[in-house]
């Protein structure tokens, strides 16, 4: 089957998990179809098509400008037997080139606008088309992935026209070879981690979503000995980044060894830092799975998470980790949760095999890759 995979990032242009998945996933996708990625960015390699933005428009609110993007993909898409698309970014191009060529639209949902009204401080106004064009193509997709159970109920809820029966829940992967223990220790030192303490640590963007001023007031009261690292850019929002940046500096006055890393680091020393914490924290309000989780995981690290979303689809509490509830005690249960798997090493070693364990055998890219096959089999018999 001739399919088109629509995303806003691919590679090396990947800064969140909707990225992520679709990078496995295409490499996975690429053995059981003929695959043709579309992108943004620009030039044309090895299947991937990336577009940018109409010039014109350069200077106008994102969504128009993700709109055009949206266009050229759809023109891009002749001769394609399906179109299947990733994120808001890329659902309105899916919809129309389901209309303009009579071909099945699948969307997987990462997230949805519905449940990050936070998104208008980024988009203004944009947030209002942003959102009308995810119900647009979900309400007319001839099948919806979700990434877990909880971003079914979510989907159903968000889009009760929906039929239940076309919306799917194809779980989140991960690379358990690439994603594994990995006892070297060069990017600690750069960074200048003191290696005698252990380090809590967080990977992600600086967003309403992940939760990131939560983290930033529990890590206040942890036990003094333990360092914090942050992995923490791309804000969304200037008020969202001054916020953070006043955070951080109000905690690094109170602790020492505070480490913020705003740049995007190489996957391999992510993957070391990952290796060598004595916790992974997640404080997400919102996260449809948290594949972030999963490389902490598979990496072999006990994770502190909320218990948000599909995050307790992936987060086994007091078997691979520990979850909080998202209540007016979340900060001080989360720095509770977070001195507990300190304070007992033993605990946070089993807690990390058990982690190793469950990614290996639950969460392969190849079975993913496998059923979304499937799925577009079952959709292509059906048009």
């Amino acid at each position: 089957m001739r399919v088109g995979l629509l995303t806003r990032e691919y590679p090396p242009d990947v800064y969140g998990g909707a990225g992520v998945h679709v990078e496995f996933l295409a490499r996975e996708l690429r053995s059981l179809v003929d695959l043709e990625v579309h992108c943004w960015g620009e030039g044309r390699t090895d299947g991937v098509l990336r577009h940018r933005s109409w010039p014109s428009l350069d200077g106008a609110n994102d969504a128009l400008r993700t709109f055009s993007v949206d266009l050229a993909m759809a023109a891009a898409l002749q001769g394609r037997e399906l179109v299947h698309s990733h994120t808001w970014y890329a659902n309105l191009g899916g919809h129309l080139a389901k209309l303009l060529y009579g071909i099945p639209h699948v969307v997987t949902a990462h997230s949805l606008e519905p449940l990050r009204p936070w998104k208008a401080e980024q988009l203004g106004g944009g947030y209002a088309l942003s959102s009308w064009a995810e119900r647009t193509a979900y309400e007319a997709a001839d099948a919806v992935i979700a990434v877990s159970g909880a971003m079914r109920d979510d989907i159903l809820e968000c889009y009760p026209a929906l039929d239940p029966a076309r919306v799917h829940v194809v779980h989140n992967g991960i690379d358990t070879a690439l994603y594994r223990p990995d006892p070297g220790t060069d990017a600690l030192d750069r960074i200048g981690l003191d290696r005698s303490r252990p380090y809590v640590l967080f990977v992600g963007r600086i967003t309403r979503q992940k939760g990131v001023p939560h983290l930033l007031r529990a890590v206040r009261d942890i036990d003094p000995a333990a360092q914090v690292v942050l992995c923490a850019g791309a804000p969304d929002t200037p008020e969202i980044d001054r916020e953070f940046r006043e955070l951080y500096d109000e905690l690094s006055r109170v602790r020492d060894g505070v480490h913020w890393i705003p740049q995007m680091l190489p996957r391999p020393e992510v993957i070391q830092l990952l290796t060598h914490a004595a916790v992974f924290a997640c404080p997400s309000v919102y996260e449809p799975l948290g594949i972030v989780n999963l490389e902490a995981m598979a990496c072999g690290t006990a994770v502190v998470a909320s218990r948000v979303g599909g995050i307790p689809e992936v987060v086994d509490d007091g078997r691979t980790g520990l979850l909080v509830d998202l209540d007016d005690d979340f900060e001080a249960a989360l720095t509770r949760a977070l001195d507990a798997v300190l304070g007992d090493p033993d605990t946070a070693r089993a807690m990390g095999e058990a982690g190793r364990e469950r990614a290996v055998t639950e969460f392969g890219w190849d079975a993913v890759a496998r059923r979304t096959a499937g799925l577009y089999e079952e959709i292509g018999e059906q048009a």
